[in-house]
């Protein structure tokens, strides 16, 4: 789901934080596994390390040198899905009420809880 922060810019509601464990459901990257390190609401995009890492040439300027820098770039939040380290499954993501009251992200296939 979209929404407008009044800026002008769409804020996209992401299933995934930063910090999580996602394993990649399509692409050239598919069913690799890794964790988010950037979440990029306003695009609908999250960063995952080691997936669709691109590749930069730099050019040298003034005293310093030329290089070949490799990055990730951002994919797509669809295209990625909370994975359980102790089943190795990726899952779905449901949200439970717990007896304090609080709200927490739940695996659907396991019923793992993800937010401590």
């Amino acid at each position: 789901m979209a929404t407008n922060n009044g800026s002008g810019k769409t804020r996209h509601k992401l299933h995934v934080k930063k910090g999580d464990t996602v394993q990649v459901i399509a692409g050239k990257d598919k069913g690799k596994v890794g964790k988010v390190t950037t979440v990029l609401p306003s695009e609908g995009k999250v960063v995952v390390e080691g997936v669709n890492v691109q590749t930069k040439h730099v050019k040298p300027q003034g005293e310093q040198a030329g290089e070949i820098v490799r990055r990730e770039a951002p994919i797509p939040s669809c295209k990625v899905m909370l994975y359980s380290e102790k089943k190795k499954q990726a899952s779905r993501v449901g949200i439970q009420i717990t007896e304090a009251g609080n709200k927490v992200r739940v695996l659907k296939k396991t019923g793992e809880i993800i937010d401590k």
